[in-house]
């Protein structure tokens, strides 16, 4: 297996204790044009995505969306927020950046992780 990514996230269901298996995550940079996508992944049984785009990545600006919609549906409830974007700013290219997640069907937070 390669080293983990630069970025790397994890989804947990605040509602059930448990890690949110299969949500579809991407990640995108903010370039001159506009958003462009660098990876697509769903989470793992552990709620984890950490194989997610490059190794390394420059400094810039970040988007990590959450299709909360899609892992609600697979558990039979509804969302209220049918995705959760999370936006930031990736300065110390050396550094490893974790965006987790912590959801429930009407709310969610986020933190910068290690």
């Amino acid at each position: 297996m390669s080293a983990r990514s630069h970025i790397t996230s994890h989804v947990l269901d605040a509602a059930t204790g448990t890690p949110a298996t299969g949500v579809p995550v991407t990640l995108s940079h903010l370039s001159a044009d506009g958003w462009v996508t660098l990876a697509e992944a769903v989470t793992d049984a552990d709620g984890r995505v950490s194989q997610f785009g490059p190794e390394t990545v420059p400094a810039g600006r970040y988007r990590v969306t959450f299709d909360t919609q899609a892992y609600f549906a697979s558990l039979g409830q509804t969302a209220f927020y049918p995705e959760v974007q999370v936006v930031f700013e990736l300065s110390e290219v050396d550094a490893h950046y974790h965006v987790p997640l912590l959801l429930s069907p009407f709310a969610y937070s986020t933190y910068r992780g290690s």
